[in-house]
C-alpha cells in the first residue's frame, strides 16, 4: 500500500515513512519538525502555526514520494 500525504497527515508519520522528507519542512522554515510535539501535528496545523499555506507542502511531499 502506498503512503499518501494529505493536509491531515501527521508530520511524525511523514518522517517515519522517510526521514529525508524533513528537508521539505526545513526548506520552508519549519525547523521544529524534530521537536516531539511537532511530530504529532498535522501538516495543516503546522502550516497554520508558521503562517504558510499547507497545499505547497503537500504537493512537494507527494512529488518527492513518487
Amino acid at each position: 500500500m502506498a503512503f499518501t500525504v494529505t493536509k491531515d497527515t501527521i508530520i511524525g508519520d511523514v518522517l517515519d515513512y522517510d526521514s529525508s522528507l524533513a528537508e521539505i519542512f526545513f526548506g520552508i522554515g519549519m525547523h521544529c519538525v524534530g521537536w516531539p510535539g511537532a511530530r504529532g501535528e498535522t501538516i495543516e496545523e503546522a502550516a497554520m502555526v508558521h503562517g504558510v499555506d499547507w497545499a505547497p507542502i503537500v504537493a512537494a511531499l507527494r512529488a518527492r514520494i513518487q
